[in-house]
């Protein structure tokens, strides 16, 4: 069955999809941006990478990160974060519902040969 991806292209000039959506779920997931990193198989400052233009392209934190120290680093979404990724994911579903019919029919098409 055909999948369908979603990116969003934002204004002025930014972008979000998938791997960043995700990229905020396993910090939030782990509490942690090397955590998230390890998980996705990407190094921390490409994680890191990601997370600064976020913010950039918000105007705001989507991540609020404490250095290590004593007690440790971490990395937690702020609400704007937490927003976003909620957001994505109802765009993401009602996208999926919209193209339904249409990805069967794609489907329908190659199997039919």
């Amino acid at each position: 069955m055909p999948s369908l991806s979603l990116r969003i292209n934002l204004d002025p000039e930014g972008r979000i999809g998938p791997g960043k959506i995700e990229l905020l779920e396993q910090i939030a997931a782990f509490g942690s941006i090397s955590a998230a990193a390890r998980g996705m198989e990407m190094s921390y400052k490409h994680a890191w990478d990601l997370v600064e233009d976020m913010n950039r392209v918000f105007g705001k934190p989507l991540v609020a990160a404490q250095t290590g120290g004593r007690k440790g680093g971490g990395a937690q979404l702020t609400a704007v974060g937490l927003a976003v990724v909620s957001r994505f994911r109802a765009i993401e579903r009602a996208a999926a519902s919209a193209a339904a019919v249409h990805m069967e029919a794609l489907q329908a098409e190659i199997d039919a040969g």
